[in-house]
């Protein structure tokens, strides 16, 4: 830790404090907000969420249960290009989650991450990743 001398009459030698957020994903999020129904590999029940923002690798989303680190899920995205309603089809696993809600809708975050979608699926993405502002 480096040892600072300041004269406290001059502010602009008191050392600066600050975050410095370093981007570790290798692909770019696009902030995005759909609809999203989930279930456990393992269960058949399904839950709706809403997807916050989405990139090559995985999602944010927003779920209305307490998920564990490692959870798999069957995602299943709905869109609408024009007048059709599609859907992107996956299996991801929650690679990190937040106890922060939004709202008082009692929704937990978290991220999620691609580990099986079928080539069309992943075609439909990258569709939509170029084109959010048109749907």
């Amino acid at each position: 830790m480096a040892n600072f001398k300041r004269d406290p009459e001059s502010p602009s030698h008191t050392p600066k404090k600050g975050v410095l957020a370093v981007e570790r994903r290798r692909h770019p999020r696009f902030s995005i907000e759909l609809p999203l129904d989930y279930c456990r590999v393992d269960e058949k029940d399904l839950y709706g969420g809403i997807v916050a923002n989405a990139g090559e690798g995985g999602i944010l989303v927003y779920l209305p249960e307490r998920m564990e680190i490692g959870a798999a899920l069957r995602i299943e995205i709905f869109y609408a290009m024009g007048f059709q309603l599609d859907t992107i089809k996956a299996i991801a696993k929650v690679v990190w989650s937040d106890l922060a809600t939004r709202g008082n809708l009692g929704e937990h975050r978290y991220g999620l991450e691609f580990q099986y979608i079928e080539e069309k699926d992943f075609q439909k993405l990258l569709t939509l990743l170029k084109e959010p502002g048109d749907l």
